[in-house]
Order: structure tokens, then C-alpha cells, then sequence
């Protein structure tokens, strides 16, 4: 055994990242490297994709993201330009989807909008910073929920989370108060309307420099600090396969997709951070396969709609002059569509879902001209409930060893369907969406539910539990049941019905898990020392 201890971390994304931090800020002489199988799109490690003021310089960096889809970057991604196929095409900007249509695509008839991101920062680079806080049922109930507030408190420092971002908007303000009007005595206290919470930095012209996989990094990007000594994050780097032995992960297999050259490196932990399919695919791949692995997946479903402000109850509620200047700051950073966001959160038992209400000038679609809403003055809002999905063990991934995907691995199979729970709370969501409409204007769009797995957020498929019963992958402080010195991470941890963004949730169980893994790897080497 080394006198230091090598921590290999799987996944760059927020909690990868995460893990990444606190274990080398807990353990002084431990060294971390951090493996991703996708491209750095930034100068800074992770930043926001959403910070880059050029419109060509964003959208480069967002197709360098698109895994089989990356178009002319492909062979920065390892992926012979012979092997593009028909079919295959994007989700979001920077997102790819898994069921792409082409070779070596996953299959997902019932899950079709699955999609992910293959790059340095993963997700946590085209996010939205929505950093909301689960409550409720949403929350670990093995958690006692004095530590769980203080996981929280850590999650939203490394994240930089902001409470009040664009409170001082005028407009934003106004449909606060006409939510309000609608739904405020129904609702409980501390469960009201509000603005949302996002991660990122507020500067003094009022813009956000939005936060990435680049915040928790923090000191360990920082040129000549001395955690960055001791980390090294290695791009463009596909980890093949978790070695083990007796029970006991000894180190990963990596492959260079530059140089196409693969080489064992050793850890005496691993971290795996990919996301809620590619880590259990991992996982799989490794002969490490608990019976929940890819079970119970969940999302939170989306109705969506988007609504012109009325020009009367916002001209009663905002002047002519706080209009125009509003705009006139919105004018000068019109690239970044995110003007001023509201919310109302979960809340039980009367309000099983959550919505978001975000503001901008302009429709995120061409209106026609003609159209009674076009140049709407006050101007729009586009609005999405999200419902929950009760977790259940008929729905999840599967991994065929007799078919490869278009990396090698073990092809998907997604399994999902909506049962008549999450139906009769869409329906109610989608009433409560058109009595919020009608507070606020006229719909542009008619409320609508978006196909399965377009929320992007995706739980459940490594699932924690209070003991290995064969309904979870990873145990209380997220360590793979039965498998020594293997911790999993990601919003695959979140064994609840959640309608909110996860990863505030996420990023909280992960500092769980890497206080306990800094204290038994201190304890472990200690022993070790002591030995010799």
C-alpha cells in the first residue's frame, strides 16, 4: 500500500467534482484523478457553457459535447467519421440522445427524450443552476434532517447557490403577486410562491455568471494552490472497466481516446460519477451488479406551456419607466435568455408537484406575426410543472453482454411506463398550469406533457437504502453494497419521488459520502502506517 492514498474519480460532472474536493481537502495527502470520457469545452475546467458571450464560440462548445453526434469533433471523442450513420441527432444543444437511431444506439421506444452529455463539467455545463431544495417526501428519510440541513448548507456553498437572483426585477416581481393572488391561501407557509434558487454569481450589472463543475472545483483548478498539487483530471480518458478483486476494487482500466491505449491504474478508492445510465453500465460491464442495479428509474415528468403577460395587470403592477429599463439591461445581455425566475415548490399534501415560471421578452419559438400575442410588450412566460414518478422496480435499464453499443459496452434497454398515479397527478398538474396561465395572460402554447425522459433528471437506478435487501445499490453513505472501496454518485442515488431539479439533492448525499470515505480512508492509512 502507497503511504498516500489514490482516489479515482469517474464522471467530471458537479457531484464527480464534489467528491473530488472534499476528499482533498479531508485527506491531506491524498492524490485524486478524475477521468472523462468527453472533451474540456472551456479554458476553465468545467465552466459554464451559458457564460460564453460569442454565439459560435457557445455553439462549438456545445456540439463538442454531443457524443456520437459531435459532428466534425467526433475524432476528438474517438469515433471514426466512418461510423456515422442516418438517424442520429440531438436532444438539447450539448446533449445527445441515447436512443439515436444510428449503430450502436440504446433502446428506449418508452423512454425516447433520454439524452446526456459527454464532456469536461458533464451536465453541470448546460444546466439551468435551478438549485432547488427537496422537502418532504422527496428527502432521505434515513437521513436525520438536522444532518441533512447541514448537507444542504455544504451542497449550496459549493455551488454557489443564490436564494434571491433577480429579485430586484420589477416584472419578475408582478407575476409573484399575481401568482399569489391565485394560489397563495392554499398553499402553506414556506411553501408559497417565491423566487428560484440558482447556483452562480450575481455581478454588479445585475447579470449571473453562471456556476458549472468549475465552482466545486474550485481550489483544485486554481494554478498553484495546493489541492490543484494533487489532482489531475484527465479528458478525453474512457474508463473501460472497474477492476476487483476478492470483493475489493483495486483500480480502474482506462482508455486513451486520443492514442486509443488502455493502462490499469490503481486506487484505493473509486468513485464513479458518470450519470444515472453510464455508471450502472459501468458498474455492469465490471461484473459488479447488485439486483437493484438500473431498477427503479424515475424522473419528474413535465407539462409545459408559454403564456404573453397581460399588459393591464402588469402595467397595475409595473410602470412604464421600470419596464423600459428593464429591458434596456436585458438589451445588453440578450444572449442569456434567463431574466428573472419564479417558483412555486412541493408541497404536501395538496401540492404534489413543483413549477417554475421564467420570464423573457421574446417566445422561445417564431410566433406568427399575426398572431394577437406577437411583440407582446410585457412580454412572456414560459411556465412547466413538474410532476413525480413513484419509483418502481419495473422500470429501469438493462444491459445485454451479446450486443455492444457504440462504445463497446453492454447496449441499453429502457424499460418505463406511466401508471395511473403519475397520470391522475399530470392531470391535476396540468389544471393547476392553466389556472397559472390565466393569472398571468394568454397561452401561446396549450399546456402539454413532454415525451418520457425530457427532464433530463434521472434517479433511481443506483439507488440508496437503509440495508442490503436487494432493493438499492449502495448503502446509507453511498458505497456499492458488497463491493469494498467502490462508492457511486449522481442523481442515480435518489431513492424518492421527486419533482424538483435533483441536484442540490445530489450534491448533498455526496458530501455525505465523502466525509465518510475521508474518515475511513484516514483511519485505513493510519492503520497501515502504524503497521510498518
Amino acid at each position: 500500500m502507497s503511504p498516500n492514498p489514490t482516489i479515482a474519480v469517474v464522471g467530471s460532472g458537479p457531484i464527480g467534482s464534489a467528491y473530488a474536493r472534499l476528499l482533498l481537502e479531508e485527506v491531506p495527502d491524498a492524490r485524486v484523478v478524475m477521468f472523462e470520457a468527453g472533451p474540456q469545452l472551456t479554458p476553465r475546467p468545467g465552466a459554464s457553457v451559458r457564460n460564453i458571450a460569442d454565439p459560435d464560440e457557445k455553439s462549438r462548445a456545445r456540439e463538442m459535447s454531443q457524443g456520437p453526434q459531435a459532428g466534425a469533433f467526433r475524432e476528438s471523442l474517438g469515433l471514426p467519421a466512418g461510423a456515422v450513420v442516418e438517424g442520429m441527432f440531438t436532444a438539447r444543444q450539448g446533449t445527445f440522445l441515447l436512443d439515436f437511431g444510428g449503430d450502436g444506439s440504446a433502446h428506449a421506444a418508452t423512454f425516447p427524450a433520454v439524452a446526456a452529455a459527454t464532456n469536461v463539467g458533464g451536465q453541470g455545463a448546460h444546466w439551468t443552476c435551478a438549485t432547488p431544495a427537496p422537502a418532504f417526501s422527496e428527502k432521505v428519510r434515513f437521513i436525520p434532517d438536522a444532518e441533512w440541513d447541514d448537507l444542504i448548507a455544504t451542497a449550496r456553498r459549493l455551488l454557489h447557490v443564490q436564494d434571491a437572483a433577480f429579485s430586484d426585477s420589477p416584472i419578475g416581481a408582478a407575476i409573484r403577486s399575481l401568482l399569489n393572488d391565485e394560489f397563495g391561501a392554499e398553499l402553506p407557509e414556506g411553501y408559497g410562491v417565491g423566487t428560484l434558487p440558482v447556483a452562480g454569481d450575481p455581478q454588479p450589472d445585475g447579470t449571473m455568471v453562471w456556476a458549472g463543475a468549475d465552482v466545486v472545483l474550485g481550489p483544485l483548478i486554481e494554478p498553484g494552490s495546493p489541492e490543484a498539487a494533487r489532482f489531475e483530471l484527465r479528458d478525453l480518458t474512457l474508463v473501460r472497466r472497474i477492476e476487483h478483486e476478492d470483493g475489493a476494487v483495486t483500480g480502474v482500466m482506462v482508455e486513451d481516446l486520443r492514442t486509443r491505449e488502455t493502462a490499469f491504474v490503481p486506487a484505493d478508492l473509486v468513485v464513479v460519477a458518470a450519470d444515472a445510465f453510464r455508471s450502472p453500465q459501468l458498474l455492469w460491464a465490471s461484473g459488479i451488479r447488485p439486483a437493484a442495479l438500473g431498477r427503479y428509474l424515475t424522473e419528474h415528468h413535465v407539462v409545459i406551456s408559454t403564456v404573453a403577460l397581460d399588459g393591464d395587470r402588469m402595467s397595475a403592477l409595473v410602470g412604464d419607466d421600470q419596464l423600459a429599463a428593464e429591458l434596456a439591461r436585458r438589451a445588453q445581455h440578450a444572449a442569456d435568455p434567463v431574466a428573472a425566475v419564479n417558483r412555486i415548490p412541493f408541497s404536501e399534501p395538496d401540492h404534489p408537484f413543483s413549477l417554475q415560471v421564467m420570464y423573457a421578452e421574446n417566445p422561445p419559438f417564431a410566433l406568427d406575426p399575426a398572431h394577437p400575442a406577437a411583440g407582446n410588450r410585457w412580454g412572456y412566460v414560459n411556465m412547466g410543472y413538474g410532476v413525480r414518478k413513484l419509483p418502481r422496480v419495473e422500470d429501469g435499464v438493462t444491459f445485454d453482454d451479446d450486443e455492444p453499443d457504440y462504445r463497446g459496452f453492454p447496449n441499453m434497454t429502457i424499460e418505463y411506463a406511466l401508471t395511473d398515479a403519475e397520470n391522475t397527478e399530470i392531470a391535476d398538474a396540468t389544471a393547476h398550469l392553466r389556472r397559472a396561465g390565466g393569472a398571468l395572460g394568454t397561452f401561446v402554447a396549450e399546456p402539454r406533457l413532454l415525451p418520457n425522459g425530457s427532464s433530463l433528471h434521472y434517479m433511481g437506478t443506483m439507488r440508496m437504502g437503509e440495508t442490503d435487501d436487494g432493493t438499492s445499490v449502495a448503502d446509507p453513505y453511498s458505497r456499492v453494497w458488497g463491493t469494498e472501496n467502490l462508492i457511486v454518485g449522481g442523481n442515480a442515488l435518489i431513492p424518492t419521488a421527486n419533482t424538483m431539479n435533483p441536484t442540490l439533492m445530489s450534491v448533498a448525499i455526496a458530501v455525505r459520502g465523502a466525509r465518510r470515505a475521508a474518515a475511513e480512508l484516514a483511519e485505513r492509512f493510519a492503520a497501515a502506517a502504524a503497521s510498518h
